[in-house]
């Protein structure tokens, strides 16, 4: 019977994802402060005090849905931030990973953007936390790049903020653009693309002697 507590260990750790995932799918068209824990539960099919065995409250699982929901937007980060290629390969390659991760994940980029101003502050708070894990991230890569000598470690942060804002924005944009209309999706990358090379260009000219200095 060695074999009993992995097993029942693996049954558990089923049951919990599917919390994460029914609540993911009730949150669809509510927001998590409405969520009931009885709605997630009916929806699994466990009784209302089996959910405590793996989560303290509905606030609880909110946070465990924000990890899961960002966790896997930290390689699409870098690989979107990545010092290869021209200035417009970049924007294109940022553009196309957006997209795809949307079209991956639609629910877990609508929790996101639902929920990093919502009512429920251990999960505002979940976001910002790993939001600002993704700017120090994106601010190692941007110190990396030929681009950025000279450049402060204050301004790299600054600059990181603004690529992480925009990629959510982008995110939203594509998420409310139906995938069922070409034409739709390509006026949204059209945008992205615009917005993503007007930062770039102000990163290019930054240190011209305007920009570095004008917040200091």
């Amino acid at each position: 019977m060695s074999h009993t507590p992995g097993i029942r260990q693996a049954r558990k750790q089923k049951t919990r994802q599917a919390l994460l995932d029914a609540a993911l799918e009730l949150l669809e068209g509510q927001s998590l402060s409405s969520l009931g824990l009885r709605e997630v539960t009916r929806a699994v099919g466990i009784a209302p005090t089996a959910f405590y065995r793996h989560f303290r409250s509905v606030e609880d699982l909110g946070v465990a849905l924000v990890e899961e929901a960002l966790g896997s937007l930290h390689p699409m980060v870098r690989t979107t931030v990545s010092p290869a290629g021209e200035g417009e390969e970049r924007i294109a390659r940022a553009i196309e990973l957006i997209a795809g991760h949307v079209d991956a994940h639609p629910a877990h980029v609508r929790f996101i953007a639902r929920e990093r101003h919502g009512g429920v502050r251990p999960v505002r708070e979940a976001i910002q936390e790993q939001l600002a894990r993704f700017t120090a991230e994106v601010g190692e890569a941007l110190a990396g790049d030929a681009e950025s000598a000279g450049w402060s470690e204050e301004d790299l942060l600054m600059l990181a903020q603004l690529y992480v804002d925009q990629m959510l924005i982008i995110a939203s944009l594509y998420l409310e653009a139906p995938a069922s209309s070409p034409e739709a999706r390509e006026r949204v990358s059209k945008v992205a693309a615009r917005q993503l090379r007007l930062i770039h260009v102000g990163r290019r000219h930054w240190l011209d002697g305007t920009g570095a200095a004008g917040g200091r």
